[in-house]
């Protein structure tokens, strides 16, 4: 009896599945194993929200597996112990996983693979499936990464991709091998009241909902913040419950400028993706440093934390966050900007509030997109600064996002929202709103002092 293993990471899911599918060729039985990873915890990426969306990721993935005749098992604790230990239970004499971009991730396949090879097992690596191309499919001819977005999307775009594969019909799994219970969202604390569920079934369906018609405005519309017009994809796409491979052949065929724009957002994640596994330090160091001296003002960081800037789009952002466990990609924008432009905040302290809070938070988007935003990353104008209001104005222009998520200012009537701080004194005393925690031209003159820009 021949026994391979497929060890999920980031990729669950049945459709488009290469780690699955090549576990299964060759093999009598497979595995389908996910770890809960210790070392996650340990790291401190083991977020509530993202913990929650995981469980509902696992459960769904258990029950497309068990409508093949498998099922998923589920193991707790430090990966390479568990994986040869399955191994050892099963008689696995391959393991399947795909490959990671980020310093942690190609520890663990270093771990694993010296593990494996003393118990006579074999690791088989395949190319991430979490992203359209792997790090290191296209690159320069004296780089071995992309630092600029630009002509890396020139090569991106160009290549042929490997074809999307269909959902495996049967899958045969050891009837003697273990597993520990399932997670549930239910038992979990400090998940955000309004994270939207996870799964293979649900990223499927919202799919189907964008391609419908939302997908050929996105040119015009995805940085429309009340409109709220962007795919809401990017958690399937951090957890695998979708196939961006699959995602980019379906753009394609469905061509326009929104499917465009759509395969531009895809080329970015696997942009990030290149530059980490290139430079895994830039996970925490600065990309390009700029000799920041950034300050240390904990009150302001809080108020920035909490949606209390003063200043409602950013509080808007801030409190969407809280809230949801996500947020609109130019929000996002907005808020690392005012972080990290505005008030001078180093940008690891916004890094680190947003991977304690978002469900689409990984290293690579996360970090890179941060250091992007401050001028120390890939970003070819280091120092632009997004002005607040002027944005709010572009954005938001009737201030429809600003009353949904700052009900303080709720019954403030058109783009005057963005400006309470003109309101009469009594009037801003009884909205409870704050005062701003700083002057935008006094902040800019800071920055650009501190960046010595004349």
């Amino acid at each position: 009896m021949r026994v391979s293993m497929a060890l999920f990471t980031s990729d669950l899911r049945v459709h488009d599945q290469p780690v699955l599918r090549a576990a299964l060729r060759g093999a009598d039985e497979v595995v389908p194993l996910f770890i809960v990873d210790s070392g996650v915890r340990e790291a401190g990426f083991d977020a509530p929200n993202r913990r929650a969306f995981l469980a509902d990721c696992l459960a769904d993935l258990d029950a497309k597996l068990r409508e093949r005749g498998g099922r998923l098992v589920v193991r707790t604790g430090d990966v390479v112990e568990q994986v040869c230990r399955v191994a050892y239970e099963s008689g696995a004499r391959r393991v399947h996983l795909a490959a990671g971009a980020s310093g942690y991730a190609l520890r663990r396949e270093a771990r694993l693979r010296a593990a494996l090879a003393e118990e006579r097992c074999e690791l088989q690596v395949h190319d991430a499936v979490n992203l359209v191309l792997p790090p290191g499919a296209v690159a320069p001819a004296d780089s071995d990464h992309f630092s600029v977005f630009t002509p890396y999307f020139r090569h991106w775009e160009s290549e042929r991709l490997r074809p999307a594969m269909g959902a495996p019909r049967v899958v045969r799994v050891p009837e003697e091998i273990g597993s520990d219970d399932l997670l549930a969202r239910k038992d979990l604390k400090g998940v955000s009241p309004g994270l939207a569920r996870g799964g293979e079934t649900e990223g499927r369906r919202r799919l189907k909902a964008w391609e419908s018609g939302p997908l050929d405005a996105y040119a015009d519309r995805h940085d429309d913040l009340p409109g709220d017009a962007t795919s809401r994809l990017s958690p399937h796409l951090h957890f695998g419950s979708l196939s961006p491979v699959e995602l980019a052949h379906r753009a394609r065929k469905s061509g326009g400028a929104g499917a465009g724009a759509f395969l531009r957002q895809l080329a970015w994640r696997d942009f990030h993706h290149q530059v980490l596994a290139a430079r895994p330090a830039a996970a925490w160091q600065d990309y390009r440093p700029r000799g920041d001296r950034w300050r240390d003002a904990p009150e302001e960081a809080r108020a920035w934390r909490e949606g209390r800037t003063g200043y409602p789009v950013v509080d808007a952002a801030m409190r969407q966050l809280r809230y949801e466990g996500w947020m609109h990609n130019r929000a996002r924008l907005l808020a690392a900007s005012f972080l990290t432009k505005t008030l001078y905040l180093d940008w690891r302290v916004g890094a680190r509030h947003f991977l304690d809070l978002l469900v689409d938070g990984d290293v690579a988007n996360n970090q890179l997109n941060w250091q992007w935003v401050a001028g120390t990353g890939t970003d070819t104008r280091p120092n632009r600064v997004l002005d607040p209001l002027a944005q709010a104005r572009r954005l938001d222009p009737h201030g429809a996002y600003v009353r949904r998520w700052v009900p303080e200012l709720s019954g403030i009537e058109g783009p005057e929202v963005h400006q309470p701080w003109r309101l009469p004194a009594t009037e801003r005393e009884r909205l409870g709103y704050p005062e701003p925690v700083v002057d935008l031209a006094d902040g800019l003159a800071r920055f650009q002092e501190a960046r010595g820009i004349r």
